[in-house]
């Protein structure tokens, strides 16, 4: 009789093809884990899901186009089988609770060990968050009604956040509009908001401000 694990079919999606193929590198190193595709945008990556039925989605918050939170939102409303965990250059305290809010059950930052990597992946296959210790301490403060004091950059809305992120890397409105397959207009749009609630005059405070949160929250 057999004791071997049942294989667990782990689909990687991330914007660079290095990141990729390091994070298949460490999965390779357990027998049980298989990645069965790759894919470096949302709607990729949402073909590949039905195409590849995975047990479990290792998702990057920016992709070529659209958006890591909208995906993991449209994986949970569309295949809820598939477990999702967000491995991230981002800082945890930024993007882990919109995730865990959106749909993933752990949150693990790029910059981790490969232990680490493995041990989160077994512990969302369990069915249990992971996530750091300031996360839980966070989630545990919300859920028993502690005072969590609230940075003006929380306000934003998921897209909202992703825009400043990506005008923060440089980006031009219009190629922000074709990377989250939205009108020009609709970027103004909420360009005009992010000001209004971090309290910027200009389209030049704005983006000094989103560079400067780029620099100090990328790993």
């Amino acid at each position: 009789m057999s004791s071997a694990l049942p294989t667990v079919k782990i689909l990687i999606v991330d914007d660079h093809p290095l990141m990729r193929q390091g994070l298949a590198l460490r999965i390779s190193t357990q027998p049980d884990l298989q990645v069965c595709g790759e894919a470096a945008s949302e709607d990729e990556a949402l073909k590949l899901v039905g195409q590849t039925a995975p047990d479990l989605a290792i998702i990057d918050i920016a992709l070529k186009t659209g958006h890591g939170i909208e995906l993991i939102k449209r994986i949970k409303a569309r295949h809820r089988q598939v477990k999702m965990l967000v491995v991230s250059g981002f800082h945890d305290s930024l993007y882990a609770e919109r995730a865990l809010r959106a749909g993933a059950l752990g949150y693990l930052n790029k910059q981790e060990s490969n232990e680490k990597l493995i041990e989160a992946i077994r512990d969302v296959m369990a069915g249990h968050r992971f996530v750091s210790a300031e996360i839980n301490r966070r989630l545990l403060d919300r859920a028993l009604g502690g005072e969590t004091p609230q940075s003006p950059i929380e306000s934003l809305t998921d897209r909202e956040l992703e825009i400043f992120r990506m005008i923060g890397q440089g980006m031009a409105t219009g190629a922000i509009a074709t990377a989250l397959f939205l009108s020009p207009n609709t970027i103004d749009t909420h360009r005009e908001k992010i000001k209004r609630k971090l309290s910027l005059a200009t389209a030049g405070e704005l983006t000094r401000a989103a560079v400067q949160w780029v620099l100090e929250n990328s790993s």
